[in-house]
């Protein structure tokens, strides 16, 4: 089924368009890039799946979320350093056959995430 993202910005209460993404596999300390994308109007990835069902390995992955450079794009006053620069979400797959969906829910001073469905 694959997987996918979508973000949301808690501090507009509107989806992240333009934030960049970046997908990562991993294996221990090594990471491997599979995919960039920049949000949509939707806060999701323009090509649809970050990763289709042929694609989903099980394993380990990182998502990258660039949350300084959407809210600095933004015009939004953040401090230096940012109290968030860029948040890194790791997560396995267990069950590649399965959709896997990581939202991310962000503010510049927190965030918050879930697989969903």
């Amino acid at each position: 089924m694959g997987l996918s993202t979508h973000v949301l910005d808690t501090m507009q209460g509107a989806p992240a368009a333009g934030m960049k993404v970046t997908l990562y596999a991993t294996q221990g300390g090594t990471l491997q890039l599979l995919r960039q994308c920049v949000l949509n109007q939707e806060g999701r990835n323009p090509d649809g799946l970050l990763l289709d069902a042929a694609s989903l390995r099980r394993g380990t992955y990182r998502l990258v979320f660039d949350v300084a450079g959407y809210f600095k794009a933004r015009g939004v006053d953040l401090p230096e350093p940012n109290f968030l620069n860029q948040v890194s979400l790791d997560f396995g797959v267990a069950a590649p056959d399965q959709h896997y969906h990581v939202p991310l829910l962000v503010s510049p001073w927190s965030y918050s995430t879930y697989r969903g469905s």
